[in-house]
């Protein structure tokens, strides 16, 4: 049980890490959908996908068809989680996207301060967001999520209540590039664990998706945790990710990706292993996607995320 909970602590602290603050409900910096965990986590310019509710409220704006996505995480040991999304255009209003987020910790024995068995408890988080996108101008969108938060560790439970904002830009030409930046959890808690209410993983994200010319590839860049506090104005662009989607044919994705701050805080001694590099896929079959993603975390273990898609 200690090795559980030291290792749930280290990964849950290690994959939302900042510099100089301990904010609670970091389950919400972690990659829900497979597509965009395969390429690090650099997702804050694509379009036309659902899950864009959890990374960019603005880029669900691109697309007004129905779509749809459910996903399901295998952390380490027992931790489980996954995800659902759905975007709709709605007339009058804009895109509407709703999405819900989860992980589960497992069970644990429940023990006095004697070791005596008092049964068992449960741990986990859950967060709920509602999505409005709209086109601002030409080529130019913007999108506002409001969410609530639940977090609970056996009887003790805490609530919190964030919005997110985003803005994407695109840009024509024989090599589109799109650009999008979003600013997330901003808010505070209603309930908090203790006496002290704790801050929300405010995270400020920046990115772009160019198609190079006569390549079949969606390649991203993304830069992470902008307001953190850095030793100077350069480290604040140390936390980074690259990744790419290249379609292999009509049905098949390849997907690949390097997250630069994760490989750090992932580092255990003096070897990170593979941490920070993420592969994946997805298969297309008519109005239905299936997505894979595997993460490195290095010599700790690694994250496999699955989910299916769907055009509706």
């Amino acid at each position: 049980m200690r090795l559980r909970l030291a290792v749930i602590v280290f990964v849950c602290c290690s994959l939302g890490a900042t510099a100089g603050e301990n904010p609670t409900y970091e389950f919400l910096r972690q990659d829900v959908s497979p597509r965009a965990s395969a390429m690090a986590g650099s997702f804050v310019s694509m379009t036309g996908d659902p899950v864009g509710v959890f990374y960019n409220p603005a880029t669900i704006g691109t697309s007004g068809a129905p779509a749809a996505s459910f996903g399901y995480t295998n952390h380490l040991l027992d931790i489980n989680g996954g995800y659902a999304s759905y975007s709709s255009d709605v007339e009058d209003v804009g895109v509407v996207g709703i999405g819900v987020n989860y992980i589960n910790y497992g069970t644990f024995d429940r023990t006095d301060e004697l070791a005596n068995n008092l049964g068992t408890f449960g741990a986990g988080d859950f967060a709920l967001s509602v999505t409005v996108a709209r086109n601002f101008e030409e080529n130019v969108y913007y999108g506002i999520t409001g969410k609530v938060i639940y977090s609970g560790i056996a009887d003790a439970t805490s609530s919190a209540i964030a919005a997110d904002f985003g803005i994407l830009y695109l840009i024509p030409g024989n090599d589109p590039i799109s650009l999008g930046a979003s600013i997330s959890n901003i808010g505070t808690q209603l309930n908090p664990y203790l006496n002290t209410r704790e801050n929300l993983p405010l995270e400020l994200k920046i990115g772009g998706t160019i198609k190079p010319q006569h390549l079949p590839l969606l390649l991203n860049i993304n830069f992470h945790q902008l307001t953190d506090e850095r030793n100077s104005f350069i480290d604040h662009f140390s936390s980074f990710s690259v990744g790419g989607e290249f379609t292999l044919s009509k049905a098949l994705r390849f997907r690949f990706g390097y997250n630069n701050e994760r490989r750090k805080e992932l580092k255990v001694g003096t070897s990170s292993g593979s941490a920070g590099f993420s592969l994946g896929g997805g298969l297309e079959l008519k109005k239905i996607r299936v997505d894979y993603s595997y993460d490195s975390l290095g010599p700790i273990g690694s994250l496999n995320k699955f989910s299916i898609a769907l055009d509706i």
